[in-house]
């Protein structure tokens, strides 16, 4: 009987999958990665190649780099390019790499009583807002958004406050949502307002002015820093992201029609 229970056990020991390969790769990602369905289109097939499962995780860049600093995931695709700057700088990320681009657009209500779509600039556009002091909903959660979008309202000399600018907390998709259902104005993502259009009231009212574009950058965690983590497939996805064939699904990714992403890395062909 002992004999018996002893050839199961390594029967089972034999037929169980090691522990490394139960792990998936932790990417912590933006909510317009998540939120537009392009991870979702583009993972299946880096697991089919290599293996390798990822465990996604929608945050803003802010969170995400922070997840990363504390070694609670393997890699970071952010769009703050100051912030990955200082995170690969601080030692806490390593082979950064250019994979797209997209752009930010304003939406707000139909009415615009602000004149937000006769602006020139995005700087005019929020000039008007705040002269107007008309209901902004901002993300206000330390997301790539959010930080550009303080950017930009320092580039336009003007400081939001007060009861007409609303900080939420939320992502991108929720904050819409709250930006129509108060008939207000927000800055979005092209892919999420893609996304979520079709639900809402709001429309799109300005858009393609340069200071909107907005590249995304993919890091990997500095091993040196946090022995644990999957250096090598975190290095594995970096190189997929930026190859010939995962540039070219991202320049093919559509949302009714649209082309969400620009590739951009330097050796896609």
């Amino acid at each position: 009987m002992l004999h018996r229970l002893s050839l199961l056990l390594v029967a089972i020991l034999l037929t169980a999958p090691a522990v490394a390969g139960d792990v998936a790769l932790r990417l912590a990602t933006t909510t317009s990665t998540a939120n537009t369905g392009l991870m979702d289109y583009l993972l299946p097939v880096f697991t089919r190649k290599t293996g390798l499962e990822v465990h996604l995780i929608a945050v803003g860049t802010g969170k995400a780099l922070r997840l990363g600093q504390e070694g609670d995931v393997d890699i970071v695709l952010v769009h703050a390019r100051a912030a990955e700057d200082k995170f690969v700088a601080d030692g806490h990320g390593v082979d950064r790499a250019d994979v797209m681009y997209n752009d930010f657009i304003i939406v707000g209500p139909d009415a615009d009583t602000a004149g937000v779509n006769q602006s020139k600039t995005v700087a005019e556009v929020l000039q008007r807002i705040h002269q107007n002091e008309l209901p902004f909903i901002s993300r206000g959660d330390d997301s790539g958004t959010h930080k550009r979008e303080l950017a930009l309202w320092e580039s336009a000399a003007r400081t939001p406050g007060s009861s007409w600018y609303r900080e939420v907390g939320q992502g991108m998709g929720k904050t819409l949502q709250i930006a129509n259902e108060v008939d207000g104005y927000t800055m979005t993502d092209r892919g999420t307002w893609l996304a979520y259009q079709s639900k809402l009231d709001i429309r799109l009212l300005f858009e393609d002015d340069p200071p909107l574009f907005n590249p995304y950058g993919i890091i990997a965690v500095n091993p040196a820093r946090h022995p644990d983590i999957d250096y090598d497939g975190a290095s594995k996805l970096i190189r997929w992201m930026t190859s010939p064939e995962a540039q070219k699904m991202i320049g093919e990714f559509r949302i009714r029609g649209q082309q969400l992403f620009i590739p951009s890395a330097r050796d896609s062909g």
